[in-house]
């Protein structure tokens, strides 16, 4: 007997996590893409701009309206921040109550939306609607600490860098290739949004430094821990292997990773463990593809729980 088809909206389809997220519903066992989005592309065939979409399904206007009345039994809003609130009243409005997981920033403070980190987050996740997609840097962010939490002493620094793909498609100097080239961009190096997004998840001072780099894809996440007691390299590593044993997407490597190697996977690398020499500072890094287990890898985690489906459905691990 065969399982119905859960039907998929992207609202927000033209940037590149919307095309990553097409690429993976394409190819998910229950996911069907029933809603395209794009205001730039309205009337036009998915497939005429996306190799992983087949068929005769045409980008639709972004209106709230048309997206509330399309029917479908779940949307990802994959759009800028302060967009989502007028198709959220739109689809409360029309009384359908889908799945909504929203990529953007907007809801990650709410306590009424789940908010789906679920290496982190699972447990509490209890049949909620409504998800917020953490925000690709805070994923890294969450995930190196969160192994050391408990024997945090003071504010861990964090040094992120972050491919131009980062900066979406509106131009702007951080996603402009030429002006990046051979070049290192500091913005934002106080009082980032995901500065305060990690440090409220966590209930613990962050202090991030964000920077774009001239490469498309992918972070690397240098995290500098003070500690409230000495540790050693093997007992450091020792946490960092617990905490992630049975996490597919987290994976635990001896080297500090790079971040040519994690382009285009879904999981999470986590290594370079050094320690000072009085053992009480700690420095790991991570590193992620911003536009999947950062954005569209993660959204998909999120939607496979809401319907019930093994995490990691349709996500090539």
């Amino acid at each position: 007997m065969s399982m119905p088809i859960i039907n998929v909206g992207l609202v927000g389809a033209r940037g590149h996590t919307g095309a990553e997220l097409m690429r993976l519903i394409g190819g998910h066992p229950r996911f069907s893409l029933g809603f395209v989005s794009s205001r730039e592309f309205a009337g036009q065939r998915v497939a005429d701009h996306h190799d992983g979409v087949v068929g005769e399904l045409r980008y639709q206007s972004s209106t709230p309206d048309n997206v509330a009345t399309a029917g479908m039994d779940a949307y990802i809003l994959a759009m800028p921040n302060n967009k989502a609130g007028e198709y959220i009243a739109a689809l409360d409005a029309a009384g359908t109550n889908p799945v909504i997981v929203d990529l953007s920033a907007d809801y990650r403070f709410d306590a009424d939306w789940y908010y789906g980190l679920p290496e982190l987050t699972r447990k509490g996740y209890d049949g909620q609607r409504r998800i917020s997609n953490p925000g690709c840097y805070a994923t890294a962010m969450q995930l190196v600490l969160a192994p050391m939490l408990d024997v945090l002493d003071g504010p861990a620094q964090c040094f992120g860098v972050s491919g131009y793909s980062g900066a979406g498609t509106t131009p702007s100097d951080r996603n402009d290739p030429v002006i990046l080239r051979d070049n290192l961009m500091p913005y934002a190096l106080a009082g980032h949004i995901h500065e305060r997004e990690v440090s409220h998840r966590l209930g613990h001072p962050v202090e991030f430094m964000p920077h774009v780099a001239p490469h498309f894809r992918g972070i690397t996440m240098t995290a500098n821990m003070h500690l409230q007691r000495v540790f050693s390299r093997d007992e450091v590593v020792a946490r960092y292997r617990e905490r992630y044993a049975d996490e597919p997407l987290v994976r635990i490597v001896d080297d500090a990773p790079w971040v040519s190697a994690i382009a285009g996977r879904h999981h999470v690398d986590i290594g370079g463990f050094a320690l000072s020499a009085d053992g009480r500072r700690l420095v790991a890094v991570a590193t992620e593809d911003n536009l999947l287990k950062g954005a569209a890898t993660q959204a998909m985690q999120n939607l496979n729980r809401a319907f019930a489906l093994p995490e990691l459905a349709g996500i090539p691990v």
